[in-house]
């Protein structure tokens, strides 16, 4: 089994919005073969609790309007850390990079089919490890210290 071209069709809208929003690390996962709750999760991260929650709203304001797609569930909004949208055909992750690093989701999904994403998605691989080396940086040259 494969996940649904309106699976794919909504994980695409949801990982060109969470680009627009300058999303770190965009990635999805065909996971109808070993889940049948859903056909397909995204994940994606961001630096801080704002831009989480920002890319969370994009994500469903653009699903509902461009598709008519309206969550079932939301989860993890009062922390901002990682929010979660169910869409029962997929399910978006949107995490704080910290928890990104942490519960390392890719390598639970690792051998599931990755699905295709808009070029602006596919471009922000690698992005929340170029923003932790600027961070770095920054704070070597302000505090004399990696904080």
């Amino acid at each position: 089994m494969t996940a649904t071209d309106r699976s794919i069709e909504l994980i695409s809208a949801a990982a060109q919005a969470a680009a627009d929003k300058l999303a770190h690390d965009i990635i999805a996962y065909d996971v109808s073969d070993v889940l049948s709750i859903t056909d397909a999760f995204l994940l994606a991260s961001a630096p801080n609790d704002r831009q989480v929650k920002s890319i969370v709203d994009e994500i469903e304001e653009r699903l509902n309007k461009e598709l008519g797609a309206k969550p079932v569930r939301r989860e993890g909004d009062r922390d901002a850390r990682w929010i979660l949208l169910d869409y029962v055909d997929i399910v978006v992750h949107v995490q704080h990079s910290e928890e990104r690093v942490f519960y390392a989701l890719e390598r639970l999904w690792k051998d599931c089919p990755e699905l295709d994403l808009p070029a602006e998605a596919k471009a922000t691989r690698g992005k929340a490890a170029e923003h932790a080396k600027l961070q770095a940086e920054e704070d070597l040259s302000e505090y004399g210290e990696v904080r």
